[in-house]
């Protein structure tokens, strides 16, 4: 089962999250999301952890503690969600306008 743990500290690393959670029960994977363009913590984190029980376990015994001065918002992650592309906008014209002029489209 996957864990999501938020409202970290951009200073926790992954080593703070894997003794947190360790006592609970094996764990396969931590991973804290890093900003690609900062490359600081962006504030959450995932953690993977094979038995459902020892999961949910986790999830009651650690939500809502506090780590390195922030109280941590833990449970089950959500499956990531597709982007939904947006409508057609038409483009710009030169007057600033979206509105397309019947002279656009004349042929001469």
């Amino acid at each position: 089962m996957q864990i999501y743990v938020g409202n970290l500290s951009y200073q926790t690393g992954e080593g703070q999250i894997y003794s947190l959670f360790a006592p609970h029960g094996v764990i396969e994977k931590v991973q804290v999301i890093i900003d690609k363009f900062t490359g600081r913590s962006r504030g959450f984190g995932f953690v993977t952890m094979p038995n459902e029980h020892e999961a949910q376990a986790a999830i009651a015994a650690l939500n809502g503690i506090e780590l390195d001065g922030r109280t941590l918002k833990i449970n089950q992650a959500r499956p990531r969600e597709e982007n939904v592309s947006r409508p057609h906008r038409p483009p710009f014209n030169r007057s600033g306008s979206r509105r397309y002029r019947k002279s656009n489209y004349s042929s001469s």
